[in-house]
Order: C-alpha cells, then structure tokens, then sequence
C-alpha cells in the first residue's frame, strides 16, 4: 500500500455555536495538539487551519513547511492550491442569478446553453449543479497521483462536448449522484455564454473585487513567485513535489484556485452574511435533496450538504487534501434574530436610562410621567365601563382625556422598544441626505465607506 503525504490546507468557518461559547478557551491548545498529531501521524509536511464562530475568528493556526528544500515555513500569509474549492465561486455565481430569476434550476439546460450534445439538453440545470446529471467525466482524475503536467487539454469547452457526444449518460439524470468535472465545465460554459465575458473576469468582477480578495487567484498564470505552498506526494518513503496541471481557463470553473486561509474565510462569511446571495435564496436552495430511489444527494447548490447533530453544514473539499465547511442551526437568520435584535432592545432601553426617562432626540416617542394614569385608564376599559365622564359643562373631564393620550404613548414607547428604529441623520444637504440613505447599518457614521463582511474596504 502506497501512503501519500500532502501539504494540506485545512479551512473551517463555523456559525451559529453558541454552546462552544465556553469551550474557546481550550479549543486553541486542543487544535494545536490535533495539528502536531497529523503531522507527526500522516507525515504532512505543513499545514493550516482557521476556525471562526459568527464572522469572528477563534483559531488561527499554521505547522510545518510550504517547501520541504527551501525549509520555508507555512505562515498564514501562505498561498496553498484549493483545488475543487474554485466549484463554490461557480455555485455561487449560479444562485446570484437564480436569486435575479435570470437563470432557472429546473429549466433545461440546453434552453440555456447552446452547443451541447443532444442527449445532455433535456438535462435540469439543477442537477448539473448538484452533481446528479449523469454527464460522463470530461478528465482522467489522477489529480493528487502524480498526473503529467503536460497533458492536452481540447482547444475549448465546445471541443470537450463534442467529443462526449458519443459517450451514453452513466445514469439517468435526476436518480444518482456521481461527482463529475464535466458538470462544473458546462456550468462555467453557461456563466460565461450568459454574462458575455469569460468566466475567469465573471469571477474577478462579482467576487474577488468586491470583496478584496488580493491574494487568491484563478490559474497559475498571475501567481506570486514566492509564498505559494508546493504540494507533494509519497514514493518509497520519501517526499516528492507533486506535478501541477496546467488547466486550461474554460475549466476554471472546476479546478485550479489559488487561495489563503484568511481570503477564503473572508468569501465563505460573505456568503452566509448574505453580503455576495441574499439570506432567503440561500436558506431555500441549502435544503437537503432526496433522489426519487429515497436516497439522499450529496449537494445542495453545488455545496456538499451534511448534518452534524443540531448542526446543518455545508462546504466543498479540495483534491482530498483541503476542506471548507460552515455550520450552522435553524435559518441563517437565526444569527441576526438571536445576538442583533436583543442587543439593540438593551440598547434602546440603555438611552432611555442614561436620558433619565427620555428618550433621544432620534426616536420621537415622548416619555410617561411618572404617576400617569395609564395603568388606570388601563383597568378602567378593561373592566368595560368605556364611558367618558363629563363634567357639569358637558365637555370631557380633562383627566380622562390626559388617560387616553398617556395610553396612546405607552403603547407607541412599548412598539418602538420592541422594534427599534434606526437613528437618523439630519442635515439640508440634498446631497448629504443621499449619501445617508446609501448608507447601511445600524450606527454607521456620515462619510464612512462601505465595508465587505471581510472588513476590508471595497474598490
């Protein structure tokens, strides 16, 4: 038996613990052990791993060498090959345009891509993307075993369709999973055919550079000369540098990401901030699906779906060696409804202490007096007397009105203690007031530029 030792890159970004809120402490030195453990166990020559809970990071941590000769070791600035990760950008880019209602999951995909063989045109985008189609595989997969790097790839994608018009589907659609390349080859084909441009600046313009991820890359092409893991494998005993394919542009869509821990972590909290796909399209397509022989697919979207106890998690993994996954309970909402929405009612209640029973000058609800007659204007509809006492005059005793207005209020104070507003901004500026309305986010201050869910600045 042949034992291989890879240089793995190891990426996990987790949401929604809230029990593992008191085990941070010793999940640091417990990792760390973990990481020695695989090195000394497995023979890997370096290694990286990040953990985060709810976009804030709770392990960082890196071991071993990027380059067994140099003795350079692994920091986390290291560039490390993803390999199939490169298939969540094209999921990704596919449920923007879901969510847009420009592309549909169960139309065919010959309606939508021209230029494939005939017996792939009645085949459900859907399960393209979830690796269910049946399409046979375009690329011998000894990725990892020592494939040649100066294999001839066709001249284009329409090339590879042309010559697997012949081959028959290895099942039929819809009733199987079996991963293939070929599906994500034809989805990139599709992402560019739709868009007009070619997928690699696709990728570039809707998410690299809106989330300033300057150090992750697709090919080889525009790689830094130094700080990029080499990737080995194990013969007789001994480390030998992996050949590194070089894949043509139209299978960027599968193959070939270049990335960092942090610039990874950085996209997978986009994604389930909603930041890149909104929330509810996310919560509709990350559903486990059931095949109709009752067994259960592997993906959801193009990402590898599973439940570990009370948790869902979805991800990708790498060529065997690298691995994404977030976690998460319920909605991805539950995040937002469980940390935001308490922590802006204290908030609100917090104001109206520290004005000494007014509230600022932001919410406009006005404060009760103390001694008002709420709770007893309260009883009194209670009870069902609802008459209005007049005095001699016959106009309505001044008390009972002060009543109804302090009621009115009280319930208007208790809606917006309940539902906070937003503080608004005010100024007579046409132009200032634009700029605060383009501005989202609880508390974000005038002239402050957007950020992404990384923290960085947008282009």
């Amino acid at each position: 038996m042949r034992i291989r030792h890879w240089l793995v890159p190891l990426l996990a970004l987790a949401l929604l613990l809230p029990c593992a809120a008191s085990a941070d402490d010793a999940l640091a030195p417990a990792l760390r052990a973990q990481l020695e453990t695989n090195r000394q166990r497995y023979g890997i020559a370096g290694q990286a791993v990040l953990v985060a809970r709810n976009g804030q990071v709770l392990f960082r941590g890196v071991d071993g060498e990027a380059d067994t000769d140099t003795h350079a070791p692994v920091t986390e600035a290291t560039v490390f090959a993803g390999y199939s990760l490169a298939k969540l950008f094209a999921s990704t880019l596919v449920m923007q345009l879901v969510e847009r209602q420009t592309l549909d999951l169960d139309a065919p995909i010959g309606a939508q891509l021209r230029g494939l063989p005939a017996r792939w045109q009645r085949i459900p985008l859907r399960d393209i993307l979830d690796h269910t189609s049946g399409l046979p595989e375009y690329f011998d997969n000894r990725q990892g075993a020592g494939a040649a790097p100066d294999i001839a790839f066709p001249a284009d994608a329409r090339a590879v369709f042309a010559s697997l018009a012949e081959t028959p589907l290895q099942f039929a659609p819809g009733t199987e999973t079996r991963y293939t390349q070929t599906n994500y080859l034809v989805l990139a084909a599709l992402l560019a055919a739709h868009a007009g441009k070619p997928y690699p600046q696709l990728v570039d313009e809707r998410i690299l550079r809106p989330l300033a991820l300057r150090h992750t890359w697709l090919g080889r092409a525009a790689l830094p000369q130094h700080g990029v893991a080499t990737g080995y494998i194990g013969r007789d005993g001994r480390l030998e540098a992996e050949p590194d394919l070089a894949w043509p542009d139209y299978a960027l869509g599968h193959a070939a990401l270049y990335t960092t821990l942090d610039d990874f972590a950085c996209f997978l909290q986009a994604v389930t901030s909603g930041e890149l796909v909104g929330k509810a399209t996310l919560q509709r397509l990350w559903q486990p699906r059931t095949l109709p022989t009752g067994q259960r697919g592997w993906f959801a979207a193009g990402w590898e779906y599973g439940e570990s106890g009370a948790y869902r998690q979805v991800g990708h993994d790498g060529g065997t060696r690298v691995r994404a996954r977030v976690l998460f309970d319920g909605t991805l909402d539950a995040r937002r409804l469980h940390h935001h929405l308490p922590d802006q009612r204290q908030r609100s209640q917090r104001l109206v202490a520290d004005a000494g029973g007014q509230r600022p000058r932001h919410h406009r609800a006005r404060p009760i007096p103390e001694g008002s007659p709420v709770g007893h204007a309260d009883g009194l509809r209670a009870a069902g007397t609802g008459r209005r006492r007049r005095n001699r005059a016959g106009a309505i005793h001044p008390s009972r009105q002060s009543a109804r207005r302090h009621r009115v209020r009280a319930h208007r104070q208790r809606h917006r203690l309940r539902h906070p507003r937003q503080p608004r901004h005010r100024t007579r500026n046409p132009r200032l007031r634009a700029e605060h309305r383009t501005l989202p986010g609880l508390g974000q201050c005038l002239g402050q530029p957007r950020r992404s869910a990384c923290g960085q600045r947008r282009r």
